[in-house]
């Protein structure tokens, strides 16, 4: 009796795998066995000899060829201008090794305008090839809209001015979360840095940076963006904030009020033009708060009637909510000095300063925010700051704690057409608050 030849079906598919195929011809065709198989199980110990085999050869088109890489594509730079910065540290922090771009730009004198009327918290953008080569570099032309632009095309570097009627306004949007400061997290959020100082000039209404931040607190904010030919050129306005500071909300959206200026309003339609800033600087430390304190320099107990600001000599300082400039001097101990008079009976005071804003004068209508002087170490003074004080009715107050008056409100029919107008703006804080959301 002649032997029968056993043949195991779930060897199959390995056995015709490793016969000599081109990878793409041996998945198919192994993926079809496979399946054929399952279709013909066979239960054990049953007859396999009458099972037919027949080679089945199917001509497939070639796999699909890879792309070779192409040429690796420039590099896109937007960075910010720092104190002191200088053409050569510019180009290091852009990864730019560009000797000739360089050259080109500090021989000309365009270049040369440019570099002098470098401006920190403006931008630069620059295209730059892999090898570090520029092919396009743009620098803002001091505080102006016109900007210089250095380009390479087949002619070699060519400089040329621009003035801004290309430039177009997009909105975008950004969130943080509060870690350790506000600067930080407005950092860390892509926030460029004269938006992060609105968002602080904004909600210093009601929030006191320098104490009241809380980890964990969170921000949105949408802000125009100007573009020139397809790059950020700068940051413009903030068109719409929320803040959610210790777990209490507080929004704003710019609007066109009933006098026609625009200006912040909270979400029940009050302006936040009118209200008084808790601090007349952006980012600084409180040194000594008011009250009884030991005199630094008399070494006696005297009566403090003001907030002690601690910042760098120069440090530009604001008024703190709409004024006339009542006094601008000299005086004693307080050395150059502002006072600003506000509506309800209300006085604020600037002192110590270094120097006033350029054309400051007495009578002279202030908005909240202006520049109006610097900080400086004059009078009876042991180091730079500002010495704040508010008084209301002739009477120092604590600028800290005082309650000091809100603006008024939109009237029922203003208030209608407020919200109706601005409804585009604040949905977007619902899309900020729902990728926050999904993120987690």
């Amino acid at each position: 009796m002649k032997a029968r030849k056993t043949r195991i079906l779930a060897d199959m598919p390995a056995q015709l795998l490793s016969r000599p195929r081109t990878w793409l011809l041996a998945g198919v065709t192994g993926v079809s066995l496979m399946g054929v198989m399952a279709a013909t199980a066979v239960a054990p110990d049953s007859d396999t000899a009458d099972i037919l085999f027949h080679r089945v050869v199917e001509t497939l088109p070639a796999p699909l060829a890879i792309a070779e890489p192409a040429d690796e594509l420039p590099f896109v730079h937007s960075e910010r201008i720092q104190a002191g910065d200088t053409l050569q540290g510019i180009f290091a922090r852009l990864n730019i090794d560009d000797e000739e771009a360089l050259a080109h730009l500090a021989g000309s004198e365009e270049g040369k305008k440019a570099v002098r009327q470098l401006r920190a918290g403006r931008s630069v953008t620059a295209i730059v090839n892999p090898d570090g080569r520029v092919l396009s570099f743009s620098v803002p032309l001091g505080n102006t809209g016109s900007r210089i632009v250095l380009e390479r095309g087949d002619g070699g570097l060519a400089l040329r001015e621009s003035n801004g009627e290309a430039q177009v306004a997009m909105i975008e949007m950004r969130s943080g979360t509060i870690t350790h400061s506000l600067f930080g997290a407005t950092d860390a959020a892509g926030l460029p840095d004269n938006v992060a100082t609105q968002l602080a000039t904004i909600f210093g209404t009601w929030i006191d940076f320098h104490t009241d931040l809380r980890r964990g607190d969170r921000f949105n904010v949408v802000y125009e963006a100007i573009y020139e030919e397809g790059n950020p050129v700068r940051a413009g306005r903030i068109l719409a904030a929320e803040f959610i500071n210790n777990g209490e909300r507080h929004a704003v959206v710019l609007y066109r009020g009933p006098s026609g200026k625009e200006q912040y309003y909270s979400d029940d339609g009050r302006s936040l033009q009118q209200g008084f800033l808790r601090s007349p600087l952006e980012f600084s430390r409180v040194s000594s708060n008011f009250g009884r304190r030991l005199h630094p320099i008399h070494g006696s107990w005297r009566k403090h009637n003001g907030t002690d600001f601690a910042a760098p000599t120069g440090t530009p300082v604001k008024a703190t909510s709409d004024a006339t400039v009542e006094f601008v001097g000299t005086q004693r101990g307080f050395g150059n000095l502002i006072v600003l008079k506000h509506r309800n009976n209300i006085t604020t005071h600037y002192a110590h300063l270094n120097g006033f804003a350029k054309g400051l004068s007495k009578g002279q209508a202030i908005s909240q925010g202006d520049l109006i002087g610097y900080v400086g170490c004059t009078g009876w003074c042991t180091g730079p700051h500002l010495h704040y004080e508010v008084h209301i009715d002739k009477v120092a107050q604590d600028p800290m704690t005082v309650a000091l008056p809100m603006a008024d409100t939109l009237g029922p029919r203003e208030l209608v057409a407020f919200n109706r107008d601005t409804a585009h703006l604040r949905n977007r804080f619902a899309l900020l608050n729902y990728e926050l959301a999904s993120a987690r």
